[in-house]
Order: C-alpha cells, then sequence, then structure tokens
C-alpha cells in the first residue's frame, strides 16, 4: 500500500511541480507539492484501503466489470473532493478568519482532478492484481 501512496505523491509532484517550474508559474510549483500531490496520496489510501478491505475483498468490487467499478470510485471521489474544494474556497472565507485567496480558489480544480486520477490509477491496479 505505501507504494501506491508514494507513488500518488510523487508523480504528480514531480509532473505538475515541472511545469509549473519550466512555466515560471510559482503558485502551480506549489499546488503541485501540497493540494495536487497531497490530494492523490491521500485519495489513493483511502481508495486503497477500501479495496483491501483488511485483505479480504468486497465479493461485488471483484464481480463488478472492472470499468463500471472504476467509474463509480471515480464519480464518488470526484464529488467528494468537488465538495471539499468548493466547501474551502466558499465557506471558509465567509465563515472563518481565513481569507478569500487564488490557492483556495485552486483547490476547486485540484481537489477533483487529483482525486480523479488516484483513483482511476489504484482501482485498475488493484483489479489487475486481484483474482475474481
Amino acid at each position: 500500500m505505501w507504494r501506491e501512496v508514494l507513488t500518488a505523491y510523487a508523480a504528480p509532484a514531480l509532473t505538475a511541480g515541472t511545469a509549473g517550474l519550466v512555466t515560471g508559474q510559482r503558485d502551480l510549483a506549489v499546488a503541485a507539492c501540497t493540494s495536487i500531490a497531497g490530494t492523490s496520496a491521500v485519495v489513493a489510501y483511502l481508495v486503497g484501503t477500501w479495496l483491501r478491505r483488511g485483505g479480504r475483498p468486497r465479493g461485488w468490487t471483484l464481480t463488478t466489470p472492472r470499468g463500471v467499478l472504476t467509474g463509480a470510485l471515480v464519480i464518488t471521489t470526484v464529488g467528494a473532493a468537488a465538495l471539499l474544494g468548493w466547501f474551502a474556497a466558499q465557506w471558509l472565507p465567509a465563515h472563518t478568519p481565513v481569507p478569500a485567496s487564488l490557492w483556495l480558489e485552486r483547490l476547486r480544480v485540484d481537489l477533483p482532478v487529483s482525486a480523479a486520477l488516484a483513483t482511476t490509477i489504484v482501482t485498475l491496479r488493484w483489479r489487475g492484481t486481484t483474482a475474481s
């Protein structure tokens, strides 16, 4: 499990971080190592743990077609990440001392995209190694 989480953090941190440095977008370079890679790692851990469920996978996760399972999990995690991004960007500045800022607005995109990629990769990898 730790390999998936480490890969889920390192891959977007390196790719988005490099793109941010090459294009001179400092905010992208910072987001690559925080909201983008952090979300990917957390989602990879949560989805991986849920799929493994203490070493005994749920029966329906093994019998459901790979694409359907992946799609259902992606929709679920993207929905949760989008709600979290909206909450952070909209609710926090209105109800807490956290000021509205550009990095909060980035969360509306960074969180769902990172969740979608991490969920897809972890689910497809898990189904590829699990016998039905």
